[in-house]
C-alpha cells in the first residue's frame, strides 16, 4: 500500500458525483466529494476506488471499512455517536448531545459533524434540526436528501 504511514489519494465517481479519498495502511482518512475529478489515484489507493464506490451507492449496508479520522476527543465521540444511527433514519444534534451526555451542546455537535472528514461512512447526513428539517449538509443539502431516500428505499426493499 506504499511506505508505513503514507498517505496516498484516490478519486472515483459513484452515484451521488466524483469524489476524492485519502488512505494509508491504517484506513481511510478522509473522503469528500467533488466538483471534478483530476484523474489522479496511487496505485496504492486504487484498490480502494471499487469498496467505496459501493459503500457511497449503497449506505444502508454495513461497509467494514476501517476509518481514520483525525478529530478531537469530542469530534470523534460525535462521530461514533453519528455512525450509530441507523441507515435512513435521522436524530437531532440535540439527540446526539443528550447521548454524549451534554444535552447543551448541540452547537457543539453541529460544529463537530460539519468537521467530519469522511462522507458518507461517518454519516453525518443522518443528522437533522429539531424540528426535523434538513440542515447544513457540506456537500447540498439535494445529496443529504438523495443519502437518506437511498438509505430507505435500500432498508425498504430489503437491500440493507
Amino acid at each position: 500500500m506504499g511506505k508505513p504511514g503514507e498517505i496516498l489519494w484516490g478519486e472515483g465517481e459513484s452515484d451521488l458525483g466524483p469524489f476524492r479519498f485519502a488512505v494509508s495502511g491504517a484506513g481511510l482518512h478522509a473522503l469528500a466529494f467533488v466538483d471534478a475529478l483530476r484523474g489522479e489515484t496511487a496505485e496504492g489507493a486504487a484498490p480502494w476506488r471499487p469498496k467505496l464506490i459501493r459503500a457511497i451507492n449503497a449506505p444502508w449496508e454495513a461497509h467494514g471499512l476501517p476509518l481514520q479520522p483525525a478529530g478531537t476527543a469530542f469530534q470523534l465521540a460525535v462521530w461514533q455517536a453519528v455512525a450509530a444511527i441507523p441507515a435512513g433514519e435521522t436524530r437531532s444534534y440535540r439527540d446526539i448531545a443528550e447521548i454524549l451526555g451534554r444535552p447543551k451542546a448541540a452547537r457543539a455537535v453541529g460544529a463537530a459533524n460539519a468537521a467530519n472528514p469522511i462522507a458518507v461512512l461517518i454519516p453525518c447526513h443522518r443528522l437533522v434540526r429539531g424540528s426535523g428539517a434538513l440542515a447544513g449538509y457540506a456537500y447540498g443539502l439535494d445529496r443529504k436528501q438523495a443519502l437518506l431516500d437511498k438509505e430507505r428505499q435500500g432498508r425498504k426493499t430489503g437491500q440493507g
